[in-house]
């Protein structure tokens, strides 16, 4: 929830690769994560790239203002499942 609104991540193959162009080997970002050294900006770019029917209002720092809202104890569990999805594939569980 951002700002009282829900926001749903779908790591989709395009939000995926454009996420990838920006940030890098999305291996090495998770290798980042598993060792407790994932940038916030980094965290605030894959969402916003997986965010699905972004709303038209919602930019970039207003996405990461609202993240910083719920800090990152409130952001880790969101991330821990996107991570999961990236390696895993989104139909595996």
């Amino acid at each position: 929830m951002i700002d009282g609104e829900r926001i749903v991540l779908r790591p989709t193959f395009s939000a995926l690769v454009a996420a990838e162009d920006e940030l890098g080997s999305l291996f090495d970002l998770v290798e980042r994560a598993a060792n407790g050294r994932l940038l916030l900006s980094e965290i605030v770019t894959l969402f916003w790239y997986v965010v699905c029917d972004r709303p038209e209002h919602l930019g970039r720092e207003r996405l990461g203002e609202g993240m910083m809202k719920l800090g990152l104890a409130g952001v880790t569990p969101a991330l821990k499942i996107l991570l999961r999805q990236i390696l895993s594939g989104v139909g595996s569980r």
